[in-house]
């Protein structure tokens, strides 16, 4: 294999998140190259297909001037090109360049890619924990009817006048079930094991999910138990409202463990005309549906909302190649995004995608300190944390361990007025 130059940092992964991370590495002076396999970045965004759009405003999504017409994929899309035309990425990002491994060594990291071995002192995984679409191994009999994950649903008119049954409890199923009703399905049937936590909303569900609320009350002193409170007694007030009471969880709603999802319009509106199934599918025979209950479903199509599990294969760190679900990795975090497992690794997404928070804005942050720890400016050793830390408490974190970029006392006013007097119709400035 052909030795490539010697690095400070390989980034892996082009999405937002490994695009954020390479804009601080530069600004920092850090020798950096940003590793991504597709043909362009963009990363899950880039796969997805047209009608997936982001669960909040646009204007929090995006920081700076940086540009966003909307909430769509496309406009996101392009909002991650934004990142890249606007700081002079491009030299330093290596597409079609799948990453095979990444191996820990005494002064760092090999890293293999496109061919080459890399040497690099530190590492930042920005696979994210949404890379592998899950889909149950069922056992499939000579089935008839069409199957699609919701990443994969290359065209929403399909539904229409079909028999859909959608599986699975959280967002990507509130979206499918969302979509049946805008695209005239003919049949629903909801098959699930438990529902996820929503916040019931009549308009589109970037409204649903207020984070400059959440930002309000956190800078305001709100403890996570005092927000839990608040949280639950309010969702169920919007549950019973919209006449769903019965799609509530049963245990309460806790900020820590639960991310604040917002309900999707035509879901609620049509909720009613949802069969629902408390079960597992166990088979697809011909055009029907085998649950676990011993119920039968007969459908066109098959549409599972069954969210993403990670791929972190490529790092060969025992406690982490074989990993799947981000909440675990997370628990062996050191300050959120420094690995407890391996010298100079920082994995972005346990901290991140299963919170309530803006990803650009968390990521942006994220970034911020991982270089002035690289720089030795700041230490991030905290133990790892037990919950999910949402949002601003990811800044209240970070502020004790890294006082290079949250000056003493400064950054506390900072974000109190950011917080209680930043237009809401603007973007949140880049950190």
């Amino acid at each position: 294999m052909e030795q490539g130059r010697n690095l400070d940092l390989a980034i892996v992964g082009g999405g937002i998140g490994g695009v954020i991370s390479l804009k601080y590495a530069r600004q920092a002076g850090l020798d950096a190259l940003l590793f991504e396999r597709s043909a362009r970045i963009g990363g899950l965004w880039r796969d997805l297909p047209s009608w997936q759009d982001i669960q909040i405003r646009r204007q929090d999504w995006t920081l700076g001037d940086l540009p966003i017409a909307g909430e769509d994929q496309a406009s996101v899309l392009r909002n991650i090109e934004a990142w890249v035309e606007r700081f002079g990425l491009a030299p330093y990002i290596r597409v079609g360049c799948a990453v095979e491994s990444a191996r820990p060594c005494a002064n760092g990291w090999t890293v293999a890619a496109g061919g080459q071995s890399y040497a690099a002192r530190y590492l930042i995984a920005a696979t994210g924990a949404h890379n592998r679409p899950v889909v149950p191994g069922i056992e499939r009999r000579a089935p008839t009817l069409r199957e699609f994950h919701s990443s994969r649903l290359p065209d929403p008119e399909l539904l229409r006048g079909r028999r859909v049954a959608v599986v699975g409890g959280g967002a990507s199923a509130f979206d499918l079930l969302d979509l049946c009703f805008k695209r005239g399905a003919a049949q629903v049937d909801w098959v699930y094991r438990s529902i996820k936590w929503m916040r019931p909303t009549r308009g589109p569900k970037y409204f649903g999910a207020d984070v400059r609320l959440l930002t309000r009350h956190q800078m305001l002193g709100a403890t996570p138990a005092k927000l839990s409170r608040f949280a639950d007694a309010d969702l169920r007030a919007r549950y019973a409202k919209a006449g769903i009471p019965h799609l509530a969880p049963a245990e309460p709603f806790d900020i820590e463990r639960h991310q604040l999802i917002p309900g999707r319009s035509a879901m609620i509106a049509n909720a009613d005309r949802i069969a629902r199934h408390r079960a597992e599918v166990r088979a697809v025979e011909g055009a029907t549906i085998e649950l676990s209950n011993g119920e039968r479903i007969d459908a066109d199509l098959l549409l599972w909302g069954t969210g993403y599990a990670a791929d972190l294969g490529y790092l060969e760190v025992d406690a982490l190649s074989g990993a799947t679900d981000m909440k675990q990795v997370g628990r062996r975090m050191r300050a959120v995004f420094r690995s407890a497992d391996a010298p100079n690794l920082f994995l972005l997404a346990p901290g991140v995608l299963e919170t309530t928070t803006v990803t650009p804005w968390a990521y942006a942050h994220a970034a911020k300190s991982i270089m002035a720890h690289i720089a030795g400016r700041a230490e991030l050793d905290a133990p790892p944390h037990p919950g999910m830390i949402n949002h601003c408490d990811l800044v209240k974190l970070l502020a004790r361990h890294d006082r290079a970029s949250y000056t003493p006392g400064v950054w506390f006013l900072k974000y109190l007025a950011l917080a209680l007097f930043y237009p809401r119709d603007r973007p949140l400035p880049i950190p």
